[in-house]
């Protein structure tokens, strides 16, 4: 088989940058395009000089119909408008759309699930094999721990981060709720501050830390009588997200239409 031929969206940015050069490092994939938010400073750079490499010939753009007439996916870690943009154009286009995005909403996730019976959409909080594999033994833990040990998510990350909680610190929340046969939406508990009464049993509570360049660290800790287990994953590089979301679209290609998740790429659906 060719070298899937992949465009990155929001190929300006801190993660952008790092899966063009995921890609550049990668064998199996080509960059086949830049896309960048219409009225960008940045539309018409090279995407690779932007990412430290050397010219590629690629132009930042914001045609994402003229740049996927010739692509076989897209690598979305933008923000919510503008993955909901890309939705339509790549089903349209049969591109494998991975979504690194966070701060989706219900209906957000709504409309990307619309496309998925006709489209290849791999979505997921986190790209990361570690963070995946810390899921599925969370979801195992919830599941043989009863409600007398209290679960609590707290994650960290730079200063810059404009969702919270973050997309990695839900995912490892409804896989919590999923071990407990319970939904997220109806037991959780963020943000406290003042009287705020004694801890609900049986809720997942969340703290969100921000600061400094942190890429992303997160720890479910379940807190019982007299003793405490707690599971954490720190990710020290933003290289890693990138080069996971390489490995699902190179898993995803040729798949059939469906919604994929990271533990689907890494056989841990079923863990």
């Amino acid at each position: 088989m060719s070298d899937m031929r992949l465009i990155v969206a929001g190929a300006g940015g801190r993660m952008g940058r790092a899966l063009v050069r995921a890609i550049a490092e990668s064998k199996g994939a080509v960059l086949a395009g830049a896309l960048e938010a219409p009225g960008s400073d940045l539309l018409g750079k090279d995407a690779g000089v932007l990412a430290g490499l050397p010219a590629n010939g690629i132009k930042l753009s914001a045609d994402l119909w003229a740049m996927s007439k010739d692509a076989d996916g897209i690598l979305d870690f933008t923000v919510p408008a503008a993955t909901i943009a890309n939705v339509a154009i790549a089903a349209e286009r049969g591109l494998v759309h991975v979504i690194g995005t966070t701060g989706l909403s219900g209906s957000d996730n709504a409309v990307i699930k619309s496309v998925t019976n006709r489209a290849v959409v791999v979505q997921s909080g986190n790209m990361s094999l570690g963070v995946n594999l810390l899921a599925a033994v969370v979801k195992r833990v919830a599941k043989a721990l009863d409600q007398s040990f209290d679960i609590e998510i707290v994650e960290t990350h730079h200063r810059m981060k404009v969702d919270a909680p973050s997309g990695t610190a839900l995912m490892l929340g409804q896989a919590a709720a999923s071990g407990r046969g319970v939904t997220l939406d109806e037991h959780s508990e963020r943000g406290r501050d003042g009287i705020t009464g004694a801890r609900r049993p049986g809720n997942i509570g969340f703290a969100s830390l921000r600061g400094g360049t942190v890429a992303g660290d997160h720890s479910v800790t379940f807190l019982g009588p007299f003793e405490r287990l707690t599971l954490s994953h720190q990710a020290e590089d933003r290289m890693l997200f990138a080069h996971g979301a390489l490995k699902a679209a190179l898993w995803a290609h040729g798949k059939a239409p469906g919604h994929y998740s990271m533990a689907d790429v890494l056989g841990l659906a079923d863990f």
